[in-house]
């Protein structure tokens, strides 16, 4: 590896640190100190829109962070699958945390949306690695 390659590596871990420790302080952190926002964004509730766009970036950056890309088109799909568990693992993880607390409550609609921005996430991560096996 270069050492370009080994410092965007770098730098991508500890950007995916550092973004697991802002999911950590999203999902346990006390926010009744918050302005009132809308109940709503475009029909959609705005607790399951936010928790969307928290997971949506778990596997591309888990991906630019330890992956590599793959030789083959079923080595791809199980890499997208793998990190697509990964992140149901700490979504689950999260929202069971959140009901050990006495100012949050697990939601099985937040996990469902957080799995929803998780396949996008994974399926974004399929398309990159394909993309880059198709280019070689």
């Amino acid at each position: 590896m270069t050492r370009k390659a080994t410092t965007l590596a770098l730098i991508f871990r500890i950007l995916f640190v550092v973004y697991l420790l802002a999911i950590l302080y999203l999902c346990f952190g006390h926010f009744d100190h918050l302005p009132k926002v809308a109940r709503t964004i475009l029909g959609i509730e705005t607790d399951k829109v936010v928790h969307f766009l928290m997971f949506l970036p778990f596997p591309v950056l888990s991906f630019l962070a330890w992956g590599r890309s793959t030789a083959t088109p079923w080595q791809s799909l199980l890499l997208s699958l793998g990190l697509f568990l990964a992140g149901a693992l700490i979504a689950a993880a999260t929202e069971l945390g959140q009901r050990l607390t006495p100012y949050r409550s697990g939601d099985p609609l937040d996990f469902r949306a957080d799995l929803l921005a998780l396949a996008a996430g994974a399926l974004i991560v399929l398309i990159i690695d394909l993309s880059k096996q198709f280019r070689r």
